[in-house]
C-alpha cells in the first residue's frame, strides 16, 4: 500500500494547494498500478496515451478536479479515444465527433481521462473480458464491468458507469466499492449509447462516499452535501424488493449488520412491506427494457444483428413483439408506484435499506450475475447507493443498497456519509 491507495479528491486538492504534489502525480501512480494489474483483471478497452491537462487561468483557482484521474465507460462518446460499446469490435468508431456531455463536464473541471473501461455488449448482459479483482475466477458484474474493477483494484479513483437495470449497483457490490446511481435524468445522457432511455442513468464508482459527494455537487451544480453529525431522527426502512425469494445468508447478514450500525448511530430502523404491486415492478421493468431497447438499437440490429450475442438478439426480438399498449401499461404501473413510494418517503421514511445483489460475485465468466434487486429500484427512478460493508467468510464483498426518494440524492449521500464513518 502506498500514499495513493487511500487518496481522496479533497486530499489531493490539499496536496496540490500545499505544493506537495503536481497535476500529473496521481495519473502516474494510476498508470503504475495499471501496468501491474491490467493483464490479470482486463478492465480497460483503451488506455489514453498521455494525459490532457486543462490548465487553469493564470493566478486563478485550480479547477475542482484538477489532476484527478477518471475512467470513462465504453458506451460513452469520446473525441480522443475510440468507442466500441462493448461489442468486441464488430461495432467500433475510431473517435466520436463530440465528447459526451459528462466527459465535457469532467474536462472543464480539470479531470484526466485515463481511458475507456470495458462494458458488456451495448450495456446488456453478454459478459465481457473483465475479471473480479478479489478473485479473477469470479465475475465483476455488469454492465459497468471495467469501471467497477478498475476502481476496486486501485487503477483509478473514479470511474463513470451507467445503469438501466443494475449496472452500477451490482458490480459495485461484487467488487467492493461505492457505486452511485443518481435520480434518473440528473446527469445528461447526451453522447451515451441508449438502451432504454426512460431508465438509462449515468452514475459513477468511487473509493469513498466522500468522493461521491464531491462528484455529485460538482457534476450537478448542487450545494456541497451537508455533513450530518449523527443519524438521530433519521428513519430507515428495511425493504428487499422484490420481497421474494428469501435473502441468501450472506445478504441477510449484510443487511442485519447495516441495520445494527444504523441503529447504533441514532437512526430508527423498521421493516417495510410494500405489497405485491411493487413486486410486479420487476416484470414491468423487463417489459419496458425490451420495448425501448428494440427501438433504441433498431439500426444496430439491422447492421450487426448476426454478430450480436444471443441474449441481446432475444431481448430485441422480445421488444419487437411487444405492443404499445403493453408497454404503456408497464409505464403507467411504474408511474403509479413512484407516487406511492414517494408517499411512504414523505410520511415515514428517509431512506430504504435493501440488498444490492443476490450474494457475492458468482464464479465463472459466462454471466454477470443476477440484477434482481436493482430492477424495481431503477424503474422507480430514485437515487441508489451501494456501500461495501460486509465480507463473506471467504473474504468476498457483499454490498448493501441505500435508496431514497427521487430528488433526495444529497440527503441519501449525507446519511451514507455518517454510516461509513
Amino acid at each position: 500500500m502506498n500514499e495513493w491507495d487511500n487518496m481522496t479528491i479533497a486530499g489531493f486538492q490539499r496536496q496540490l494547494a500545499a505544493g506537495n504534489a503536481s497535476s500529473l502525480d496521481w495519473w502516474a501512480a494510476c498508470r503504475e498500478r495499471i501496468d501491474a494489474c491490467e493483464s490479470s483483471i482486463q478492465a480497460w478497452e483503451y488506455l489514453a496515451l498521455e494525459p490532457t491537462v486543462a490548465m487553469p487561468a493564470k493566478d486563478g483557482p485550480l479547477p475542482a478536479l484538477f489532476g484527478v484521474p477518471v475512467a470513462i465507460k465504453d458506451i460513452i462518446d469520446t473525441q480522443r479515444m475510440p468507442t466500441t460499446w462493448g461489442t468486441r469490435g464488430y461495432h467500433c468508431v475510431a473517435a466520436s465527433d463530440m465528447d459526451a456531455a459528462i466527459v465535457t463536464q469532467l474536462a472543464r473541471l480539470g479531470a484526466l481521462p485515463m481511458g475507456k473501461t470495458v462494458s458488456t455488449e451495448y450495456a446488456y448482459f453478454q459478459p465481457s473480458k473483465t475479471r473480479n479483482p478479489h478473485d479473477t475466477r469470479l465475475t465483476p458484474g455488469g454492465s459497468s464491468s471495467g469501471s467497477a474493477a478498475a476502481v476496486a483494484s486501485g487503477m483509478v479513483p473514479v470511474a463513470l458507469g451507467t445503469q438501466t437495470v443494475g449496472s452500477i449497483i451490482r458490480p459495485a457490490s461484487y467488487c467492493g466499492v461505492v457505486g452511485f446511481k443518481p435520480t434518473h435524468g440528473t446527469i445528461s445522457t447526451s453522447g451515451v449509447k441508449a438502451l432504454a432511455p426512460s431508465m438509462d442513468t449515468v452514475g459513477w464508482f468511487s473509493r469513498s462516499v466522500e468522493d461521491s459527494c464531491i462528484l455529485f455537487s460538482l457534476l450537478t451544480g448542487a450545494a456541497p452535501v451537508r455533513r450530518l453529525g449523527s443519524l438521530n431522527g433519521i428513519r430507515i426502512a428495511v425493504c428487499p424488493l422484490p420481497s421474494t425469494p428469501p435473502l441468501s445468508p450472506d445478504v441477510k447478514t449484510a443487511i442485519d449488520e447495516a441495520a445494527m450500525r444504523l441503529t447504533a448511530q441514532g437512526a430508527s430502523v423498521t421493516p417495510l412491506r410494500l405489497g405485491p404491486v411493487f413486486d410486479e415492478l420487476v416484470t414491468h421493468q423487463q417489459v419496458i427494457l425490451a420495448y425501448e431497447a428494440a427501438h433504441a438499437l433498431a439500426s444496430e440490429r439491422i447492421r450487426f444483428g448476426e454478430s450480436m450475442s444471443r441474449p441481446l438478439q432475444a431481448l430485441l426480438e422480445d421488444g419487437r413483439r411487444l405492443s404499445l399498449e403493453r408497454y404503456w401499461q408497464s409505464r403507467q404501473a411504474a408511474e403509479h408506484a413512484r407516487h406511492e413510494i414517494s408517499a411512504h418517503f414523505t410520511e415515514r421514511v428517509d431512506a430504504i435499506l435493501a440488498p444490492s445483489a443476490t450474494g457475492a460475485a458468482p464464479e465463472g465468466l459466462d454471466s454477470t450475475g443476477d440484477p434482481l434487486y436493482s430492477r424495481a429500484w431503477t424503474l422507480l427512478g430514485g437515487p441508489c447507493l451501494n456501500l461495501p460493508m460486509h465480507r463473506t467468510s471467504e473474504g468476498l464483498p457483499v454490498g448493501i443498497q441505500l435508496v431514497a426518494d427521487r430528488f433526495k440524492d444529497a440527503h441519501l449521500l449525507a446519511i451514507a456519509g455518517v454510516l461509513m464513518t
